[in-house]
């Protein structure tokens, strides 16, 4: 069901640009990834015609949006106790749990943040949908920083800061072996698995560019603690390029950091010891450590960083070191 229909006059300094990360940059309240399902579905017109989601916008082109009604949904607040490092008028930034979901989805309509920030924070942006106030998100079992924006404009703003990269995310994470460079850069493409379609893998079928750069922090006998920053956003980039380094993270049940320890970047003689961190580890040990961005509102960069949760630091004493 069509909701609304919003037309668009592509400015004449524009310079050519991808048509589904230009609308987020505009403003659209909505997803690249719902943004190119519209573009599938004939729902999103350049100068009256059908392009792909590829396609690139030129000045003085129409674009015609037909956005579609949102998701009738009825959340319930739910007060759970949330750890929030900085909060205004405007937004807040919430340090999320491991093993907490972040929005209603499927079935699951309880027990998330949403509904946590909805009973501390009942003015959140986008109210209606499933998703109210969330600009970016975390897996269930990765923990750490998340920026929730309180009102309409600053959900566009930090949206856009979010497409654009000017918001830095930084991560911690666990991970099994010696990796043998203090730094470096993970460049790689992700897309779907081709037969586990849940799953993302690094693949040239239908995939998206993806970067990650990492620093060593410590290296222990049987696992490395790195710090890593995304130069994009795709769904469980990090997972996925560590594994793909062959340094999964440990405890990552999806992308082989739970594997079989032959399976695993770590000699014979030291399996016992992988064998007590592997029980250690309830979760993949991924934490987003450190969150900066400009404010919407007030133009100040403000800038988030909170220390590892203590199953991390648990992991770490573990290994030797914390």
């Amino acid at each position: 069901m069509k909701h609304k229909l919003k037309t668009h006059a592509v400015p004449t300094h524009q310079r050519p640009t991808r048509i589904d990360r230009y609308l987020v940059t505009i403003g659209i309240p909505l997803s690249r990834t719902q943004i190119r399902h519209l573009i599938d579905a004939g729902e999103i017109l350049v100068d009256g015609g059908r392009v792909k989601p590829h396609y690139r916008v030129r000045p003085r082109e129409e674009i015609s949006i037909h956005l579609p009604a949102p998701e009738a949904a009825v959340l319930e607040a739910e007060q759970m106790p949330l750890e929030i490092p900085y909060e205004d008028s405007y937004l807040l930034v919430v340090n999320k749990p491991a093993g907490m979901i972040v929005h209603p989805a499927g079935p699951v309509r309880t027990g998330t943040l949403v509904n946590a920030l909805l009973y501390h924070s009942p003015e959140l942006a986008n109210r209606g949908g499933l998703r109210p106030g969330i600009v970016h998100r975390l897996d269930k079992d990765t923990s750490g920083l998340l920026v929730v924006a309180k009102t309409d404009r600053a959900h566009r703003v930090l949206s856009r800061q979010l497409s654009t990269r000017e918001m830095k995310r930084d991560y911690r994470a666990i991970v099994w072996g010696s990796v043998g460079v203090d730094e470096g850069r993970i460049e790689a493409p992700i897309g779907r698995h081709v037969v586990d379609r849940t799953r993302m893998a690094v693949t040239p079928l239908a995939a998206r560019h993806a970067a990650t750069r990492f620093r060593v922090v410590v290296r222990f006998d049987v696992a490395t603690l790195l710090e890593l920053s995304l130069e994009s956003g795709r769904t469980h980039q990090i997972r996925v390029h560590c594994a793909h380094m062959g340094h999964p993270v440990v405890g990552d049940a999806t992308y082989g950091g739970r594997g079989r320890l032959a399976s695993l970047p770590i000699e014979r003689p030291l399996w016992e010891r992988a064998t007590a961190v592997r029980s250690a580890a309830g979760r993949q040990l991924l934490h987003a450590v450190r969150l900066a961005f400009i404010h919407p509102v007030g133009g100040e960069r403000i800038r988030c960083e909170v220390p590892l949760p203590a199953d991390m630091e648990a992991v770490l004493e573990l290994l030797g070191g914390g």
